[in-house]
């Protein structure tokens, strides 16, 4: 699951991007994906346009169908992964399931390998405009392989070679 502050605009776009990257990997069937948002200050809310107009550039769903939800504590605690977009949203997820496998989504761009979780955190980009959404998106993308490629190994698949 993939965690923001509303649900409206990084968290679906990480999934979004996640489920195309999964599926190409062979994998689209064997992980189960969803987003929600530490909020509920957008419950039932469609993906953000400006969000809806940068995944279909880049050639992606925009998320038609997504209605935003706020993560509880049994959704929290039943999921294998939790990404979180920023640290306030990882220590939100802590707070709900401290059991929880609870990662800042970033710590899988190879790039950002190393650095501490506060240097984490992909900014949102409600505030601003298209290049705000472009620069989102690039950090998804840029981290999606690395998710992939960490669940496979939980997973116990093989890499393509």
């Amino acid at each position: 699951m993939t965690v923001c502050t509303g649900n409206i605009c990084r968290s679906p776009m990480a999934e979004i991007v996640l489920r195309d990257r999964f599926e190409a990997a062979g994998l689209g069937d064997a992980v189960v994906l969803d987003s929600s948002g530490v909020s509920d200050e957008e419950h039932g809310n469609p993906v953000d346009p400006r969000a809806r107009a940068v995944l279909a550039e880049h050639g992606y769903p925009a998320g038609d169908g997504h209605r935003a939800r706020q993560v509880t504590a049994a959704d929290a605690g039943a999921r294998d992964l939790l990404l979180a977009m920023t640290t306030r949203h990882a220590r939100a997820l802590r707070a709900l399931a401290p059991d929880a496998d609870v990662r800042m989504y970033r710590s899988f761009d190879p790039a950002a390998a190393g650095l501490p979780d506060d240097r984490l955190d992909i900014a949102d980009p409600w505030y601003g405009g298209p290049e705000d959404f472009e620069e989102c998106l690039a950090q998804v993308e840029a981290a999606a392989d690395g998710v992939v490629a960490f669940v496979r190994g939980r997973l116990g698949v093989p890499s393509e070679a």
